[in-house]
């Protein structure tokens, strides 16, 4: 049993097609819910008016947890082990024909407390409880939440919803 490659190494080889890595058409990111002992929501309060979680792009070669356990800590101060996030959706959806990945994610085992880290894009972090939000919400967050809690009167577009099990990979 060959692999193709006139190499009988008895492992199936992989390739890319073509020269040129594909052109980009999608944003991978992490949206976390931070839980306090107290089961409110940690959000902050962006630049450009909106409630927001914390979270970001995943790196080229980080994983979804590592990353949210990244930027919580670059936006919040919060620290939290990759093995404390839980990773229990995907949701897709489309903003101006590009491709928007969300992983939403749930942590309630950090250390710290929450100071702006970043404060170009936000001006204040601030707890609350999960049926009194602020509001407008930042499109993915408010799509993170509603499926995190579907009871919560959250208005957000639609998202195509995949429940994930992230187990043995950061």
């Amino acid at each position: 049993m060959g692999s193709g490659t006139g190499m009988d190494t008895g492992a199936v080889t992989s390739r890319q097609r073509g020269d040129r890595p594909p052109q980009a058409q999608t944003v991978f990111g992490v949206g976390v819910i931070v839980l306090d002992a107290d089961g409110r929501v940690l959000l902050g309060l962006h630049r450009a008016g909106s409630w927001e979680l914390p979270g970001g792009k995943v790196d080229p070669g980080e994983g979804v947890r590592s990353t949210a356990a990244r930027e919580l800590h670059e936006e919040t101060g919060l620290r939290t082990a990759p093995d404390d996030v839980r990773v229990f959706a995907m949701l897709h959806d489309d903003v101006q024909g590009l491709n928007r990945i969300s992983m939403a994610s749930l942590v309630t085992r950090f250390e710290g407390t929450p100071h702006v880290a970043e404060p170009q894009h936000i001006s204040r972090w601030e707890w609350h409880s999960p049926t009194a939000l602020p509001g407008p919400l930042f499109t993915p967050s408010a799509q993170i939440l509603s499926v995190w809690r579907p009871e919560l009167a959250i208005a957000a577009p639609a998202a195509h919803r995949l429940d994930v099990m992230c187990v043995g990979t950061t």
